[in-house]
């Protein structure tokens, strides 16, 4: 059998790297006392909610999901004022971020998105062999002006963040507004809010979707809403690009319980301020510990923070590792991701990071 070649793009993709789990870590170093701040989970898991909702549904496992995914889409439309033919289910926003790159980018067109951003922007474009153009940040942030000149006449799709993962810079209303005003309409701008319901008042992105028809939002409910193992996300867009999206969605793409989930999640408001309470009080502790080592981090609108170790960021991450705790490199010079955790979590991890960085705190 002659061995049949990917295509160029797939053949020099290097692979998403997920944090690594708790698991290979008791496995590797036989540690049991483990805590994990890598990938930017809820600490406080999911809401009671939705564990019933999940539970009372176990017997249907044995059947298939409503394709068209009418309950969570009918939540989903109801709380933030859109139409069922406006949104577009997902296996989580990264499901979505493919979809999107595979609708509308061809090899010949180029994707703009910018540097120090969400690693899966630059797959999604090298997996469909588009060309890439990455414009240099700000400072840890986006610069929306210099992604507006980059685009091309060939550019189809730009792909923004707001918060940005890894480094949790955020832009107002008023610098997106400008941006949008000077993208032309051909070009789909996906706007990724995977972490913007830590901090909603910082930024209203509904009221732009009537504006722009180029405009997708994308969402997750792995972050605040907890449901990361169910892996859901939606996009809400116009008819149009709604209808498109759906055309090359695969079938039964979110399953029936992470669907229940999602419905009970959605309507359980207590926990998600629960949870915003929680993650400013965990920033709070990481903010003071860091000012307390003398190391600088990133302002942050998520739930995480990018620190400067002062150090090797590979070997600071090996040295937690042995003390048992699980942070993220992010490809980032000195630079470490902490997700923000429990509060004795976040002690423990800075704890941790003063013995490994051989730094003493200051009162």
């Amino acid at each position: 059998m002659t061995f049949v070649p990917a295509n160029d793009g797939i053949a020099k993709l290097k692979p998403y790297q997920p944090g690594k789990p708790m698991s290979e870590l008791e496995r590797e170093l036989g540690l049991t006392d483990i805590v994990k701040l890598a990938s930017n989970e809820n600490p406080l898991g999911c809401s009671e909610k939705v564990q019933q909702a999940v539970a009372a549904e176990l017997a249907e496992i044995g059947r298939y999901p409503d394709g068209g995914g009418y309950i969570l889409k009918a939540q989903v439309a109801k709380q933030f004022a859109v139409g069922l033919d406006q949104i577009t289910l997902g296996n989580g926003s990264n499901d979505l971020l493919e979809m999107f790159a595979r609708a509308f980018v061809s090899d010949k067109d180029s994707v703009v998105y910018s540097q120090h951003a969400f690693a899966v922007y630059a797959l999604v474009t090298q997996a469909i062999n588009a060309q890439a153009i990455e414009v240099p940040a700000k400072g840890f942030a986006h610069d929306l002006d210099a992604m507006a000149a980059a685009v091309q006449d060939n550019t189809k799709l730009i792909f923004i963040a707001n918060p940005n993962n890894p480094t949790g810079t955020w832009f107002e209303e008023a610098e997106f507004e400008r941006f949008m005003q000077k993208v032309p309409s051909h070009v789909l701008v996906v706007l990724d809010e995977a972490y913007v319901e830590y901090f909603p008042e910082n930024f209203n992105s509904l009221k732009f979707l009537s504006q722009y028809d180029n405009l997708i939002i994308s969402r997750t409910l792995s972050k605040c809403y907890g449901l990361a193992a169910l892996r859901v996300g939606f996009a809400l867009a116009s008819a149009e690009v709604t209808d498109y999206l759906n055309r090359i969605r695969q079938p039964f793409n979110v399953n029936h319980l992470a669907m229940v989930a999602g419905v009970a999640a959605l309507q359980d408001e207590d926990f998600i301020e629960k949870s915003r309470v929680t993650n400013k009080a965990g920033m709070a502790q990481l903010e003071a510990g860091f000012k307390a080592l003398g190391l600088n981090y990133v302002p942050s609108r998520a739930n995480f923070l990018l620190v400067d170790v002062q150090a090797d960021p590979a070997q600071t991450f090996n040295a937690l590792l042995k003390e048992g705790v699980i942070v993220r490199p992010v490809g980032i010079p000195n630079h470490l991701r902490v997700s923000i955790g429990t509060e004795a979590e976040n002690a423990k991890f800075l704890t941790a990071l003063a013995k490994v960085l051989s730094l003493e705190a200051t009162a």
